[in-house]
């Protein structure tokens, strides 16, 4: 009788053990998390910018809404990591697309101010350590000028560029896509329309904005369709996709100190041949590795990076299990990278190797609408 307790003591004391080994398997719950915000089109069941948490296996959880908003379709935070910038891309003001200043407040967000952007429909936005603000206004070809203030206020408009003065062309028509800063008031356009990359400053005594010496500079290419840009962190060179074309453009600077462009390296696979957009660029925190996405191949193109030339060398095709890979982004640790597929209504974790560059995939979760990934 005593042997009999003595194993059903055992068994029961072992049966514990397994439980809590089975039991251990983190969840994003107890595991670390990084928070990140979606910016999304809410012409189907999205309501505005959301949050999600990424776990450190590479798991994606919803928070929830961080803002009630129509259509933010780009993001980006100021320099001191405090307040959020939406582009109202389809809203408008008096004919005018509209920017939004919101305090970030834990996973969520609190409206504080919103200006017109200075043209219609815009699709990027971008600050500097000065607070001033930029915005491209696809639909009118141009950028608008604001400022951030320490409080997270954004001014009324200051100043705008216009892009269709510089085209000889009639049958063309600009189309401000993106704009960089570099340096302190420095700053660095993409123009779908015109082909160019557009070369300018803030002059902070008028709050103006002023074309530098050249001004621009032309993407090679029939229609090439320049869209975004990247930059290397440890060289200065300038990676630039081309939406219409599907290509990625390396522009350096020549012996005069002057940009040119260098050479461009398709972003699709020999051989194919069905229509297909590019859309976003990234590179690695380490600069061995560049990522575009595709539109239409539905992909993430790999490329590792010539560090002597620059020179892009393609290295695989990764599906990014979805349609129409709006925007992508890495992760603040460079582990993983992560697809807004528009069409589909997903966005994809995909684990990076930071040795090969190379992606795979870790899960899926259902977005509304998903075009903006913002850490």
């Amino acid at each position: 009788m005593k042997y009999s307790y003595l194993i059903l003591i055992l068994i029961i004391t072992f049966s514990c053990k397994n439980d809590k080994k089975m039991n251990t398997k983190p969840s994003i719950e107890n595991e670390n998390r990084m928070s990140f915000f979606v910016g999304t089109y809410t012409d189907t069941k999205s309501e505005g910018v959301y949050t999600y948490a990424l776990s450190d296996s590479g798991k994606i959880k919803k928070v929830g809404l961080a803002a009630k908003t129509e259509n933010p379709s780009f993001l980006t935070k100021s320099t001191d990591g405090n307040y959020l910038l939406a582009v109202n891309e389809l809203n408008s003001v008096n004919g005018m697309g509209t920017v939004e200043s919101y305090k970030i407040v834990g996973d969520s967000l609190e409206l504080i101010s919103k200006q017109s952007s200075g043209g219609a429909h815009p699709c990027f936005v971008a600050t500097n350590k000065n607070g001033y603000v930029l915005t491209a206004n696809y639909s009118s070809g141009n950028l608008g000028l604001l400022k951030l203030n320490e409080m997270g206020r954004l001014s009324e408009l200051l100043d705008t560029q216009n892009h269709n003065k510089n085209i000889e062309n009639e049958d063309k028509t600009a189309r401000a896509h993106s704009a960089y800063f570099i340096g302190s008031n420095q700053f660095i356009s993409a123009d779908l329309g015109t082909n160019q990359l557009w070369f300018s400053s803030v002059d902070t005594e008028n709050d103006k904005i002023v074309p530098n010496q050249p001004p621009t500079l032309q993407i090679a290419g029939e229609n090439p369709g320049s869209r975004h840009l990247a930059f290397h962190p440890k060289k200065d060179w300038i990676y630039v996709i081309n939406e219409l074309n599907s290509t990625v453009s390396l522009i350096r600077k020549n012996k005069d100190e002057k940009y040119e462009v260098e050479n461009s390296f398709s972003t699709l696979p020999k051989g194919y041949t069905e229509k297909s957009y590019c859309a976003d660029i990234h590179i690695s925190n380490d600069g061995k590795f560049l990522y575009g996405s595709n539109r239409g191949h539905n992909s993430i193109a790999i490329f590792e990076i010539n560090q002597e030339s620059g020179a892009l060398k393609a290295i695989g095709y990764e599906s990014v299990k979805g349609d129409w890979p709006r925007n992508f982004a890495l992760s603040p640790n460079n582990e993983f990278l992560l697809v807004a597929n528009q069409r589909s209504e997903n966005i994809v974790s995909f684990k990076r190797d930071k040795i090969t560059g190379l992606l795979t995939f870790v899960e899926e979760v259902k977005v509304p609408s998903p075009v903006c990934i913002l850490f």
